[in-house]
């Protein structure tokens, strides 16, 4: 359904996977990869957000690496030039911006994992640019990329695990508290009798298909509300 794409990424070139809706043109929305890479599954996520109605990107941060191999997935993460990372997705929101297809006046952000994290810190280093922003189970393991939430301008929803220890309720409810206290605007939905990763399919064990059905349906409606 989509194609791969080349952007320009402060001085450097970057790609990403973008679908386009059938109706031509629609919301604008970045997908931030899991630690596996920019595989199958973030590629069919750009098609569903297609088929619901926006244009979908997602940057490749490993630009040409993915695994199936968890080992190799940490490995993968860790090593990540988090400065890079950082200007790829800047410039995948630039590219996206600049598309003739997009109608809104900023972009959607939700990613996955390590990809949940990402969106979260993103949204407060492109304040003005993000509009809505949506973790799946986020993580961020970088020391040094950590979200200064006081910059933070786009409402989000978060869509966490009851059974997660990477991205516990506990922290939720942290993480829920200090954007309380900012004043942001957030909902946190932590789904009961789920572990990490339950709304990736291509990951039976942990997939849980009705959660990740409310999760989605839920993410459809903010981004439709958020995105004009």
């Amino acid at each position: 359904m989509g194609e791969m794409v080349e952007f320009p990424s402060n001085g450097t070139t970057a790609t990403g996977y973008v679908a386009v809706p059938e109706s031509g043109s629609g919301p604008g929305v970045l997908v931030i990869q899991e630690w596996w890479g920019l595989n199958e599954q973030i590629r069919e996520v750009c098609d569903r957000l297609a088929t619901g109605g926006f244009v979908a990107l997602a940057p490749d941060l490993y630009r040409g690496d993915e695994t199936r191999v968890e080992d190799e997935a940490m490995k993968l993460m860790l090593a990540l030039n988090i400065e890079q990372a950082a200007k790829d997705m800047a410039g995948a929101i630039d590219h996206l911006l600049r598309r003739s297809e997009v109608t809104s006046d900023g972009v959607g952000v939700t990613g996955f994992c390590m990809g949940g994290g990402l969106a979260l810190w993103l949204a407060t280093l492109r304040p003005d640019d993000v509009k809505a922003v949506v973790p799946f189970y986020g993580v961020l393991p970088w020391p040094n990329a950590q979200p200064d939430y006081e910059k933070l301008r786009a409402p989000l929803m978060g869509h966490y695990a009851a059974n997660d220890q990477s991205a516990s309720p506990e922290m939720v409810a942290e993480l829920d508290e200090q954007l309380g206290r900012l004043g942001k605007r957030a909902e946190f939905f932590v789904y009961p009798n789920c572990d990490h990763a339950f709304a990736n399919h291509h990951r039976p064990e942990v997939f849980v298909g009705d959660a990740a059905e409310l999760a989605w349906s839920r993410t459809l409606e903010f981004f439709r509300a958020n995105l004009t």
